[in-house]
C-alpha cells in the first residue's frame, strides 16, 4: 500500500473523491491566503496541543517540586534521627527519677547523679526518638533544634558561673541550689 493517506483511504473506501478534492482545494486556498497576507494562518489543533503541552511542563514541574520537598523532609528526619542514635547518652546505670513537661504533662526519665547535674546546667538535653527519651549533649541539641525544632522537649540554657559576684547583693549568701526536684 503505497501513495498517499488520501490515496489509501480512496482505495479503502473510507473516503470518496469529492471530500477529498474539497479537502484538498480548502488547504490550497487557506495557504494562498496566506502567502497573500504575510500573516501566518493559527491552527486550532496546534494552539491546543501547544496549551496542552504547556500545562503539561508547569503540573511535572510542580509535582517534582513536591517530591524534592517531600524527600527534603525524609532527609532532615533521617540527619535528626542519626544525630540522636550517635550521640544519646547511655543511661545503663541510671538510678534517680528526673522530672520534666513534655507537651504540659509532667514526664520522667532515669538519669545518674552526673547527668542530673548536666540537665540542670543545660549541658545536657531531652530530646524524642520513636517516642522515646533520649538524653544528648547539648551541642548536638542545637544541631537537632535548627532542623527541627519539635524534637527537643528540654533544654536549658546553658549557666555558666559569673566571674564577678556583686558584693553589695544582699542575698549572695543564700544559693539557689541547681539540682531541686520537684
Amino acid at each position: 500500500m503505497a501513495g498517499s493517506l488520501q490515496d489509501q483511504l480512496l482505495q479503502a473506501g473510507l473516503a470518496d473523491k469529492k471530500k477529498a478534492s474539497k479537502v484538498k482545494k480548502d488547504k490550497q486556498k487557506q495557504a494562498k491566503v496566506q502567502r497573500r497576507s504575510k500573516t501566518e494562518f493559527v491552527d486550532d489543533t496546534k494552539l491546543q496541543v501547544q496549551v496542552a503541552r504547556k500545562e503539561k511542563i508547569e503540573s511535572d514541574r510542580l509535582l517534582n517540586e513536591k517530591k524534592n520537598a517531600e524527600s527534603q523532609v525524609k532527609a532532615i528526619a533521617a540527619q535528626v534521627q542519626q544525630l540522636i542514635k550517635v550521640n544519646r547518652l547511655s543511661r545503663d546505670r541510671a538510678d534517680i527519677d528526673y522530672n520534666f513537661t513534655d507537651n504540659k504533662k509532667i514526664k520522667k526519665i532515669l538519669v545518674d547523679k552526673t547527668m542530673q547535674e548536666q540537665l540542670s546546667k543545660g549541658r545536657l538535653a531531652i530530646v524524642m526518638l520513636e517516642n522515646k527519651y533520649e538524653i544528648v549533649p547539648s551541642v548536638i541539641a542545637e544541631k537537632i533544634k535548627m532542623r527541627e525544632p519539635e524534637k527537643i522537649i528540654m533544654c536549658q540554657e546553658r549557666v555558666e558561673p559569673a566571674a564577678g559576684i556583686d558584693e553589695e547583693d544582699p542575698y549572695a549568701d543564700y544559693q539557689i541550689p541547681d539540682d531541686l526536684m520537684w
